[in-house]
């Protein structure tokens, strides 16, 4: 198993550096209007008048900064510097605060609404071009966001969080982040995000606010997220917290897994984490029940009609790998560190595009890659895939 782990290694930094990092380096960079493109389709062609998102960008942002912290390469932090200017100079609403959800190709504003699922992100980015750069504007803004995320979004009275404001931060009545979701006022998804922001904030960030709402996080996904009989997450809620939804999310059931073990250890609060190792661990056996023979991971199932989606999206299969070798280290389960290493099997022969670079959005159940979907674009970023082969490098030792 360490020769395997150590090959592993290995693989996932020629697949970091060789691959994922050079698509977005080569053939993302938008020289023309600043910043990077907003869209390659899944046949690999160009948009260059697409729109850009901003969860694009901050993840862009997150994904070189870190890879700059982990290989102590400057020119990973010249992409991290390109993407915090952008932001700094589009996506910031210099009068009513917080960030734009989507901008034009020219940088001018499409969507001025205040998503805070996108505010969680830049949170994330800033934060980590922080870690990296110690540029205090930086720390400053992700503080700042981190407010107006407490002030307005926070439910003091029911706990949790809103979903989506209007640039002058009145509620929206249409909360979704996409089409797909359904629209309802608390959501896993976002708590799940804004936890991640939270505990990489909270890392350079001893604020005795920041603590108590990142551990209040953490106990809203044990108390009212992760499903007490079947250990999935439940995906939408009301005001209330009342379930709204039937599907299961095997990605985020197996993403949830390692992120709340890692908001639990950055605290730094022994009983608290080891409450979370003990959920983490029923966390990824539930994601477990989306895995196949191949190694890969379904979509997600709807528990009510028994339906499954059987595509296997590029995001899930990447989690998988973070999430189930997190469980090996908590557990030394062998039987965990296999499914990460069938996984990145699953991986190497089905997803990546080896003449065109990156990784295809999804493949089928009969193992056809999807040419339709987004190769780069506004959900499509290095972030999912990139932060998995960082994780699994710090993570596996000689």
């Amino acid at each position: 198993m360490k020769y395997e782990l150590l090959e592993l290694k290995q693989e996932l930094k020629e697949e970091l550096t060789h691959n994922i990092l050079p698509f977005w380096m080569n053939k993302m960079v938008d020289d023309v209007r600043g910043g990077f493109y907003g869209q390659i389709t899944g046949s690999n062609l160009l948009m260059p008048d697409a729109p850009k998102g901003g969860v694009l960008n901050a993840r862009i942002m997150w994904t070189f900064s870190s890879a700059a912290l982990f290989f102590k390469n400057p020119i990973y932090t010249e992409f991290a510097k390109r993407a915090k200017d952008y932001a700094f100079k589009y996506f910031f609403d210099v009068e009513q605060g917080g960030t734009y959800w989507m901008l034009n190709a020219d940088g001018t504003p499409a969507d001025t609404k205040k998503q805070i699922y996108s505010q969680a992100f830049f949170i994330y980015g800033l934060t980590e071009y922080y870690r990296l750069t110690g540029e205090k504007e930086c720390l400053d803004k992700a503080i700042e966001l981190f407010r107006l995320i407490e002030k307005y979004s926070f439910d003091a009275k029911l706990n949790g969080y809103f979903e989506a404001y209007s640039k002058d931060w009145v509620l929206l009545e249409d909360l979704r982040l996409s089409d797909k979701d359904a629209n309802e006022k608390k959501t896993m998804n976002t708590h799940l995000h804004i936890l991640e922001a939270y505990t990489n904030l909270f890392r350079v960030w001893d604020d005795p606010l920041l603590e108590k709402q990142l551990r209040n996080l953490i106990e809203i996904f044990l108390d009212k997220i992760v499903n007490k009989q079947t250990h999935h997450l439940d995906l939408f809620f009301d005001e209330k917290w009342e379930c709204k939804s039937t599907l299961f999310s095997y990605g985020h059931d197996i993403e949830a897994a390692w992120l709340l073990d890692e908001a639990s250890l950055v605290l730094g609060d022994i009983e608290l984490i080891k409450k979370v190792h003990s959920v983490s661990l029923k966390i990824a056996d539930a994601a477990a029940e989306g895995l196949q023979a191949n190694g890969s991971i379904v979509n997600e199932k709807n528990n009510a009609t028994g339906h499954v989606d059987t595509n296997c999206d590029w995001w899930p299969q990447a989690e998988s790998m973070i999430g189930f070798f997190n469980a090996y280290e908590l557990s030394k389960n062998e039987v965990y560190a296999k499914n990460t290493l069938a996984a990145w099997q699953f991986i190497k022969e089905n997803l990546i595009d080896t003449n065109n670079g990156e990784w295809y959005w999804s493949v089928t159940a009969t193992g056809k890659a999807d040419n339709i979907n987004d190769k780069a674009g506004f959900w499509k970023c290095p972030y999912h895939n990139g932060r998995m082969c960082l994780e699994l490098m710090t993570r596996i030792h000689e």
